[in-house]
């Protein structure tokens, strides 16, 4: 009872309110400015050089207004936009209207979740062995070559390392695609040619946020572990003569990973914008390309659908590891 009372329910409220707060940001940042979506849209079509008389451009937007509910009281808006929020129903995308905007969603996010998904698992796992054995083994000559090689590497923004492999992998070696998801005009489908087709396209964007997040990760993991190294309990399981292998895994690497489990949630949204930069880097048909699109089109409803989805999967993940971290960790339940 007293673990649900002072770490379950205070989570909880956390959660709820960030999402609360997050999400009515989102609804009304597009609101103070001082042209809305609609009229936005209006003044882009007559920039393209066609002809509207202002009259029936009055009436475009007055009808367009009351298609998208930016007529009614800015309270009722509100409202509108929680029940909407509650189906998935962000409404219909500005510039590919009348393509709903989890349509739209719907297509890239398995892009997304497929990319992230896999260079997560590949960074927690690689970052914190090479971080653990660069700690603890610290007079080893290859980890501090390691070493040097992800301190360079760590300050390095994605697009750095993303045009690097494009000049390295593209044009001097062409080993892999400049960019896209498959070949343009490959039959789509489950069979082995398009998965070798994905598997080849996504190799490029997939290592550029591996390199620098396993770089990140390794620094992070090393100072975690030099300093479990102090602690008196190693200091025992040294005089006691166990195991070197022994204290290096149970003792050192099993406490040091406790806070990188908490960080492989907190890390997500680090490697959320990474994604979008290397997305658009590589033509990637995931969110980050989608999201690029629809900033460069204006399409705030395709923008809203995914910065809300964002905060919400971000803030969900973060709640999960907190719920999770007691199973690693009993001293947490005790409390």
């Amino acid at each position: 009872m007293r673990f649900v009372r002072r770490y379950l329910i205070p989570r909880l409220i956390q959660y709820v309110l960030v999402n609360i707060l997050g999400i009515t940001m989102i609804f009304i940042l597009p609101r103070l400015m001082p042209n809305g979506p609609v009229e936005k849209t209006v003044a882009q079509i007559q920039d393209r050089g066609a002809y509207t008389d202002p009259k029936a451009a009055e009436q475009t937007v007055k009808a367009l207004k009351e298609l998208y509910g930016l007529d009614q009281p800015l309270i009722t808006q509100y409202v509108i936009f929680w029940r909407r929020l509650f189906t998935l129903d962000f409404g219909p995308s500005l510039v590919s209207f009348p393509t709903p905007v989890m349509t739209l969603i719907g297509q890239s996010l398995p892009w997304t979740f497929g990319l992230l998904f896999t260079t997560m698992v590949f960074i927690f796992i690689l970052g914190n062995l090479f971080g653990g054995l660069a700690g603890y083994f610290r007079q080893n000559r290859f980890l501090r070559i390691l070493d040097g090689v992800f301190m360079v590497l760590a300050p390095m923004p994605y697009y750095i390392i993303a045009l690097m492999l494009i000049i390295i992998f593209a044009y001097i070696i062409p080993i892999f695609p400049v960019g896209g998801g498959y070949t343009i005009g490959a039959p789509i489908g489950f069979t082995w040619a398009f998965i070798k087709d994905v598997l080849i396209h996504a190799t490029l964007p997939a290592l550029s946020l591996i390199i620098i997040g396993t770089a990140t990760t390794h620094q992070i993991m090393r100072l975690i572990v030099q300093g479990v190294n102090e602690e008196d309990y190693v200091r025992y399981a040294h005089i006691g003569a166990v195991k070197e292998s022994t204290v290096f895994s149970r003792y050192v690497m099993r406490n040091a990973t406790l806070p990188q489990i908490t960080r492989f949630a907190m890390g997500f949204s680090g490697l959320f914008s990474g994604a979008l930069v290397t997305e658009v880097i590589f033509a990637y048909p995931g969110i980050g390309f989608l999201s690029y699109h629809a900033i460069l089109t204006s399409d705030y409803n395709v923008l809203m659908g995914v910065t809300t989805l964002s905060i919400i999967a971000l803030t969900t993940s973060t709640l999960l590891m907190d719920l999770l971290n007691p199973l690693f960790d009993p001293r947490i339940r005790l409390t």
